[in-house]
């Protein structure tokens, strides 16, 4: 998995020494000292016109780091926590990524994308700021299947749609779910079929809807801290 741009790197490589392969470094002094010792027997240097390979001509900034694979998380381990956040059939990187950031440093516990087979970790990870290294996330294609195991240990399963209740006035259970439908579709029927309770975000002007990842961070928000 190759992720390049200065910040995501530096988280990587501050918290995430053990995934790191090879640091492939196009600007010189782009690393503070230390970290560059650190890593120094895995310091590449190349040329720009090898960094805009590797990077596909995105804004690599210097500096693209070659890490592990990206390591998913199980439906398991998420049944065992408590605030899990479930995408139906979204696979735009960018908001997935935006999604990741924000319920990272909201609190929630864990994602689960459904509705696909295989997403972009590399550009989740740059996306997200780095978040994804330290969030856990799953892919598992059935929705249905999700929502149903996570009943069975006590979840209580919330849907983001337009004519949901205020979030505003909603209480939440210890043991809670979020699920978030794509932009173009909103909730899918295999998954409102399971869904407990739709919520939605009151607008103050009259609008059709906020972005997927900027209502995520609304919602998270407001989940995270209104249980009963």
């Amino acid at each position: 998995m190759i992720i390049y741009g200065k910040q995501v790197c530096l988280h990587a490589l501050e918290e995430h020494e053990a995934a790191i392969k090879t640091v492939y470094i196009a600007k010189r002094g782009i690393l503070p000292q230390k970290i560059f010792e650190a890593y120094k027997p895995r310091v590449k240097f190349l040329e720009e016109k090898w960094a805009q390979q590797m990077s596909k001509s995105g804004n690599h900034q210097g500096i693209l780091l070659e890490m592990e694979e990206f390591k998913q998380s199980t439906l398991s381990t998420l049944k065992k926590e408590s605030f899990v956040v479930v995408l139906d059939a979204l696979t735009d990187a960018g908001n997935i990524g935006a999604i990741v950031r924000s319920a990272y440093a909201l609190g929630a516990d864990g994602i689960i994308a459904t509705g696909v087979k295989t997403l972009n970790f590399s550009s989740m990870v740059r996306t997200s700021s780095g978040a994804l290294l330290n969030m856990p996330f799953v892919i598992i294609p059935n929705i249905g299947d999700v929502l149903n195991e996570l009943k069975q240990v006590g979840f209580k399963t919330y849907g983001a749609a337009m004519d949901g209740a205020d979030i505003n006035s909603c209480q939440f259970t210890d043991k809670r779910v979020l699920v978030l439908g794509s932009e173009g579709e909103g909730l899918s029927k295999r998954a409102k079929a399971k869904i407990d309770e739709l919520v939605s975000i009151e607008m103050k002007h009259e609008f059709n809807s906020l972005n997927v990842s900027a209502a995520a961070a609304i919602l998270i928000h407001r989940m995270g801290n209104a249980t009963q």
